[in-house]
């Protein structure tokens, strides 16, 4: 059936403007059903923490529930193609962390770009980490520690939780910057890698506060420096790398992030909402039980930093050769 031309403009002129409305009108009814929030990494890991807390706050508030599915492996790279791969409406978003960032440097080959490919939600949080020796360890100071380094190239064991990991990273950035060279030697996670320390058969690591701070204040661990901008409240009197190391600072920083194209509108709901959370004090204070502080941003802001943190590990990874197991 052949319609008569005014009749076809107009029908044509509707279904214009029905697709122009369509991603608003999908933006002023999210969430009109679950959403699926995909984590990286094991159930009950730190980023799997941050992961449901926030969860259960935007399920609480906005309607619908924020499922969380651990999909690990690979880096958190199995994750992030589930997320990159689903259509761009909101109803599924990644948890974003460290690894995903040195993951753009550390593989040669993956199915997507993080940058390109993900859009940035909102930031959580950054937690800084601490740079630990056992007691028996000769140096009792960062400038200690260097000056022994120095003196003894390659003999210090600088443990980490696996090669590529936030804790091999971190520790790979102080040996660029300082100037020394140690012996990295990877464990099957932070656990066994703590163990080795306590045990003295290695000398030092790099790790998140909350893995390392009752070890610490038991003296069975002797802290030299946070990797933080400024001296932390939860250790007071311990230095920063910064004061020794100029221009040393690194943070863990994990967010949300979505399929690219998720329309703006629903990235702006998203992005109030998890800022609302983390001015909640009791959201910020299990943050900080975690060892980590909240930090609200908007997305653009949030997007410079993944920016900025992908460039920055990538120029330690290209500096120490490292290649994934």
């Amino acid at each position: 059936m052949k319609l008569p031309r005014r009749r076809f403009l107009h029908l044509a002129t509707g279904a214009a403007a029905l697709a122009a409305v369509s991603p608003i009108a999908s933006a002023q009814t999210y969430p009109a059903r679950p959403v699926r929030v995909v984590v990286g990494f094991a159930a009950g890991t730190t980023p799997d923490i941050y992961a449901r807390l926030i969860g259960e706050w935007l399920s609480e508030r906005l309607g619908q529930p924020f499922v969380i599915e651990n999909r690990p492996g690979a880096g958190a790279n199995i994750a992030t193609e589930v997320v990159v791969t689903a259509p761009p409406d909101g109803y599924m978003l990644l948890l974003v962390a460290a690894p995903n960032l040195i993951n753009a440097t550390l593989y040669d080959k993956l199915n997507f770009n993080f940058i390109r490919d993900i859009a940035p939600v909102a930031s959580i949080g950054r937690t800084p980490f601490v740079m630990v020796v056992n007691p028996s360890f000769p140096a009792k100071t960062v400038p200690e520690f260097i000056a022994y380094a120095k003196a003894n190239p390659g003999k210090i064991i600088m443990a980490s939780g696996g090669t590529g990991t936030l804790t091999h990273v971190t520790g790979e950035l102080f040996k660029m910057m300082a100037g020394v060279d140690m012996l990295h030697v990877p464990y099957r996670g932070e656990v066994s890698a703590l163990t080795d320390l306590l045990s003295g058969r290695a000398q030092v690591i790099f790790t998140p506060i909350i893995t390392s701070i009752e070890q610490i204040r038991a003296g069975r661990l002797r802290a030299l420096a946070v990797t933080a901008a400024t001296r932390l409240e939860v250790l007071l009197n311990v230095p920063t790398v910064g004061e020794f190391v100029p221009g040393y600072e690194m943070n863990g920083w994990v967010g949300i992030g979505a399929p690219k194209n998720t329309p703006t509108e629903i990235i702006e709901q998203l992005n109030n909402a998890i800022n609302a959370a983390l001015a909640d004090p009791k959201i910020s204070a299990r943050l900080a039980d975690l060892g980590a502080s909240v930090l609200a941003l908007s997305p653009a802001d949030y997007g410079k930093i993944i920016a900025d943190e992908t460039e920055k590990w990538a120029k330690v990874i290209k500096f120490a050769g490292i290649k994934p197991e």
